[in-house]
């Protein structure tokens, strides 16, 4: 049923192709309101300048020497003084690249990678289509990068933000901003709607969360705190940076304690950090326990885990074990994010990923091989219990902004590629009345978006499997646009079928309309229909 659905979508997308009239140039909409991306955690490109001769070079993110850089000039320590982390390097100082007012540093995080293109992409699906609806790059496009290792309330950031906020009210003549954030970029705009509200409510109109880890991403940073990250899947990750090298770098970095989860959020299933270890009752009997840590127990497991994580830095090796001041100072961010108020005349929008396995809780051992020495943990590959999200954030955190949102919507898709969703372009589009309005789009159903992602719903039907396809789509929208077009609606039917093993014969069927208007990006998927001969 698999290899018959996907190939309904690939005659699908061929049809649209050969139908698709040729694409517009690029024109620029002087009556757009500006535009400014904020990228989550690892989404801006850094720069290491020296100190001596003020040269540079890129070091985070290359594919080319990436490990050597990051552990040279990236690996830090944290000065709780300052609420900063600083680079290990004395003779270097990390910056950020303005070029292209701001939109280089979080277009393509590696402008040099030839192959494998998609695992350092960033907005740049977003800019290619917001370029097409008339934003023009500083004009009314900008992006905003950050030390992405810092807290998400560091002064020096917010202090950053205000002014880049203010040059590009200025730079539309006066025009107010909608806001674009993605990630932890959620947690740091939110930040400095509290911290700077009085900034915030002058020069913001409109502000749209995408995968926003609203009340954190516990089962990820457990597994970070422990084992590390990969920054990217697949065979790239064998020539890029080793997890544990990540993990070096991510144990002093604020922003990643910031997204532990909020000490105080009321969950309706519990995050815990689970251990399989032994135990002896009173007669020196031994048995394997399963044990359950909550978010504030679980401290004291990552503290004993990393009491002797050490990082050998010029030749001297350098205690990293689980940080307290770093905790503390994140437990504090928390509080600022809790008492978050939206200023009355700017609209909040939240869209979150959904259909994706996504880690909430980790379980560490076995019962067949138990967990004897927590500061062995590294060593154990963490097996996750999973809820709906898009792969980093649950929904359930990810919906909980606590803000008085004009709309959520949950779309599926991966944490980072949701960024490249067809469905997301087609919200924010409407959401910002940007560029010709759809006559057709309509939030309530509209719900197949083709080429799209999708998940396969398997069902037991007379001892064969009957497959589906599945799309998630909730939204809660106050805004409709009532238009209409004399234009007639373009259809067509396809068919695909399949012989099976031992004689079996499956068959699909789907008809397709495309609206007038919509250039062949406003599809829907009728009558899906899948037979199954098993005899």
């Amino acid at each position: 049923m698999t290899i018959l659905l996907g190939e309904i979508l690939q005659s699908v997308e061929l049809w649209l192709k050969l139908i698709k009239k040729p694409q517009p140039e690029a024109f620029v909409n002087p009556n757009l309101d500006p535009v400014l991306l904020v990228p989550g955690v690892g989404g801006s490109i850094l720069h290491a300048v020296s100190d001596a001769d003020g040269s540079q070079e890129r070091v985070w993110v290359r594919f080319l020497s990436a490990e050597y850089k990051l552990k040279t000039k990236l690996w830090s320590r944290y000065d709780p003084s300052t609420g900063k982390t600083e680079s290990m390097d004395p003779n270097s100082t990390i910056t950020i690249p303005e070029d292209r007012h701001g939109l280089y540093a979080i277009d393509i995080l590696d402008p040099d990678l030839m192959i494998g293109s998609e695992g350092v992409y960033y907005f740049h699906d977003m800019i290619f289509e917001m370029r097409k609806w008339g934003f023009e790059e500083g004009k009314t496009l900008f992006g905003f990068g950050y030390d992405f290792r810092q807290s998400n309330r560091l002064q020096e950031t917010m202090d950053r933000l205000a002014d880049k906020l203010e040059s590009i009210y200025n730079a539309a003549g006066g025009k107010k901003i909608n806001i674009i954030s993605h990630s932890m970029g959620g947690l740091l705009v939110k930040c400095f709607m509290c911290l700077q509200s009085d900034i915030f409510e002058k020069y913001v109109k409109n502000w749209v969360a995408i995968a926003a880890p609203f009340q954190g991403a516990p089962g990820s940073t457990n597994s970070t705190f422990l084992n590390g990250m990969s920054f990217v899947e697949g065979w790239e990750q064998n020539i890029y940076i080793s997890k544990w090298s990540m993990h070096q770098l991510l144990i002093e970095c604020p922003s990643v304690y910031e997204l532990r989860g909020c000490p105080n959020f009321h969950w309706q299933h519990v995050p815990v950090l689970e251990l399989w270890r032994e135990r002896h009752d009173s007669e020196g009997k031994s048995h394997v326990v399963l044990e359950s840590y909550p978010p504030f127990d679980s401290i004291e497991i990552l503290k004993q885990a990393l009491v002797n994580n050490t990082v050998n830095y010029d030749g001297k090796d350098i205690p990293l074990p689980f940080n307290l001041d770093i905790l503390n100072w994140a437990n504090k961010t928390w509080e600022i994010l809790s008492s978050a108020k939206l200023p009355s005349q700017v609209k909040f929008y939240n869209i979150y990923g959904t259909s994706l396995e996504t880690p909430h809780s980790v379980c560490f051992g076995s019962g067949d091989r138990p967990v004897t020495d927590l500061q062995q943990l590294r060593y154990f590959q963490a097996k996750c219990v999973c809820v709906d999200g898009d792969g980093t954030v649950p929904i359930e955190s990810a919906k909980a902004d606590g803000l008085n949102a004009e709309a959520r919507v949950g779309v599926p898709g991966e944490h980072r590629g949701i960024l490249r969703e067809p469905h997301v372009f087609r919200l924010i589009k409407h959401w910002l009345k940007a560029g010709v309005p759809d006559p057709f789009y309509n939030p309530l159903n509209d719900f197949v978006i083709l080429p799209t992602a999708f998940e396969i719903e398997r069902y037991k039907e007379n001892g064969v499997d009957v497959a589906c396809l599945k799309e998630e789509w909730e939204i809660i929208s106050k805004d409709q646009d009532d238009l209409s077009s004399n234009t007639t609606d373009k259809m067509c039917s396809i068919s695909v079928s399949h012989e099976g093993p031992n004689q079996s014969y499956s068959e699909a069927h789907a008809t397709v309309v495309i609206h007038p208007g919509s250039e062949g990006k406003h599809v829907q998927l009728n009558a899906l229909a899948v037979s199954v001969d098993a005899s």
